[in-house]
Order: C-alpha cells, then structure tokens, then sequence
C-alpha cells in the first residue's frame, strides 16, 4: 500500500509543478490571433429590479464568444459573441410545476426565441482607459432590434501558457447595462424594471 501511495505521488507531481508555476505575461507581450471561450470558465449573469423588493437575478448557460486580439494594437482588437435565449437559467423553484426558464425564453413578451433564436453582440470600437481597464463597444442584436451597448472591461490576466490546457490564455472581466425598452421588451413595465445590468466573467484559450 506504501509503495503503491509514493508511486502515485511520484507520477502527480509534474502536474502539481505545471499548475503552480505563474507564466502570466503582459497581454501586449501575448501572441496575436483568435482566442475562443472557455466555457466551462465563463458566466454571464444578469439582474433587473422586480418591484423594489430586489434585483432579480438570472443567468444563460449558452453563449460563445471570440477576441481577435492585436497585442500592439490593443483598441483594434475585435470581439464577437453568440447568445442562445433558450439557456436561460433562474433557478425557479419547483420547474415540474411551473418550467419558469421555457416561459421567459419562448413568451412573445419576453425573450420571444422561437422568432429570435440568437442574441449576437459585435464589437465596434475598444478604448483603452488604463492599464488594466477599457470600454468595449459593440452592436448588440436583441428581438431583431440592433443598438450600441458599451461594457466596462477590467483585463484581470494573460498566461503565456495556460497550466493545464497548454496555451496561451486570457481572463477579463465586464459589467454593462441596457433598457429593455430599446429592444422592444416592454412587458410588466415598470413594476418590472427597465434597466438590466449584465456581469460577465469570461476565460479565453488562444486557438489552434
């Protein structure tokens, strides 16, 4: 059992010394080209006001994205991004009762996916506002409606090669807001509030 306990020690510790050694770089320092999602590290969470009482809080759990990123030239970097409305997750209680989720998804009120199957952003202009901040600006396409919506975006790291995938990786941060309204979702204003603020937490792996 002893000798069994040290052999599997001896063959974890390449990998335990991969995961601890820091490779973060500067992101000007980091290879240029397409990096594409991470999804299983990325979440995009939003929040609206319901009522007064509180701030409503939902999530998708389908959504794809891409940097063509420009090291050098960091604001003509370009990102684009998919949202699939039908992922819509509120962890509403008893959803064999009552699928809350497919409600808000497919009601012509609300997400209307059935018309609408995709929620697309496209970046228009980056301006950089410090070493580690800037505002993305992009045309977001929601109910068939296309209009400019701008995301704070803190740059949180960049690995010239990410411990356990083997490439180089970025990680960044955004928050933004929008008014339904603009896009046509009107539905239970204003009891249900206008304003929807969006928190997103996204990891990307340079592609092959």
């Amino acid at each position: 059992m002893k000798f069994m306990i040290l052999t599997l020690a001896l063959m974890a510790l390449p990998f335990m010394a991969n995961a601890q050694t820091d490779t973060s770089v500067d992101l000007q320092a980091m290879p240029g080209g397409v990096y594409k999602l991470d999804p299983k590290h990325a979440s995009l969470i939003w929040k609206v006001d319901h009522i007064g009482l509180s701030h409503y809080t939902a999530r998708f759990t389908s959504f794809d994205a891409d940097i063509f990123l420009e090291p050098t030239n960091l604001d003509k970097s370009r990102v684009r991004a998919t949202i699939d409305p039908t992922s819509i997750e509120t962890d509403f209680p008893d959803k064999e009762k009552k699928d809350f989720n497919a409600q808000l998804a497919n009601d012509a009120g609300w997400f209307n996916a059935e018309q609408f199957p995709k929620i697309t952003f496209k970046s228009t202009k980056i301006d950089i506002t410090g070493d580690k901040t800037a505002k993305l600006t992009g045309n977001l396409n929601f109910l068939g409606v296309t209009k400019p919506l701008t995301l704070d975006v803190v740059f949180n790291k960049a690995l010239g090669n990410h411990p356990f995938e083997n490439k180089p990786a970025i990680g960044f941060s955004a928050t933004g807001s929008l008014k339904r309204s603009d896009f046509g979702m009107k539905k239970y204003l204003p009891q249900i509030g206008d304003t929807v603020d969006i928190v997103i937490q996204a990891e990307f792996i340079r592609a092959d």
